[in-house]
């Protein structure tokens, strides 16, 4: 345990003394900036040549989902041994958390933006990365504050198989994926739905309405799915449009990991 400990504060501090690809945190207000111009560098990583498909510079949500949970983790931990530095990595979430909800909402707004502070502004495009701000284990959101965004990402991105990419109300959304390797990866986060999301939205939706079977409904029908492509597997990605057809590669380990996390400890809770 000391160990990973020990790890796990060298990660938090690295990144908050600042580390390659502009990955840092802004003092001012303590939230995780990552990215720089041509580089790729969420899991919405999809790059041809010069091409950034979907530049997401700046401070995004679910990497600050993930930078607050990591601190309220260490935090916790260290408080078990009665150690000092507890209390710096505790203050450290709590400056996160608020600037948190007072940059990535507005009031005339469901959902949450999906990055801040980038090269040209804040940008509102609808995505499904909001929801880690729900689902996990130390949510930014919880009850009536959560609410909004769950429903919001219900009513634009959940599908049968996990949530698209982009609300299909965008521009550049594209419920079609095929074609080319120019085409293929140009669409890849502009509208396929990925499985993997669905494990955050089931979570995210038995925390905020506290219905049980609501949330298993939504993962039966990926049961019906494991005889569609990859037999007793699931699909990387599906198409936006209806019928969502299975896209990408036949058996995707984060896609069938997810289900069966949320899965398990839904009927297990």
């Amino acid at each position: 345990m000391d160990d990973l400990l020990r790890a796990l504060r060298q990660i938090v501090d690295g990144y908050a003394a600042g580390t390659r690809y502009g990955i840092g945190v802004d003092p001012a207000d303590g939230l995780l900036r990552a990215g720089e111009p041509g580089v790729q560098l969420t899991w919405m990583d999809a790059k041809v040549g010069d091409w950034v498909v979907t530049p997401r510079v700046g401070k995004a949500v679910e990497l600050n989902a993930l930078w607050y949970n990591a601190l309220r983790a260490l935090a916790g931990f260290l408080a078990v041994r009665d150690d000092p530095a507890a209390a710096q990595y505790a203050a450290q979430a709590e400056q996160a958390r608020a600037s948190f909800l007072a940059r990535f909402r507005q009031p005339d707004r469901a959902g949450l933006a999906d990055v801040i502070d980038g090269p040209d502004g804040d940008d509102w495009t609808v995505r499904p990365n909001q929801i880690f701000a729900v689902s996990l284990p130390f949510p930014l959101l919880q009850g009536a504050e959560a609410e909004p965004v769950v429903a919001a990402v219900g009513q634009t991105l959940l599908t049968s198989y996990g949530l698209r990419s982009l609300s299909p109300a965008e521009p550049a959304y594209q419920g079609h994926y095929g074609g080319g390797p120019r085409e293929r990866d140009g669409a890849y986060h502009q509208g396929p739905v990925w499985g993997w999301l669905l494990g955050a939205y089931a979570e995210a939706h038995y925390r905020v309405y506290g219905d049980r079977a609501a949330a298993l409904a939504l993962l039966r029908p990926m049961a019906d799915h494991l005889h569609d492509a990859g037999l007793g597997t699931i699909s990387e990605i599906f198409e936006g449009d209806a019928p969502h057809v299975p896209r990408g590669c036949i058996a995707q380990a984060w896609s069938v990991a997810e289900v069966l996390r949320v899965w398990r400890a839904l009927a297990e809770d």
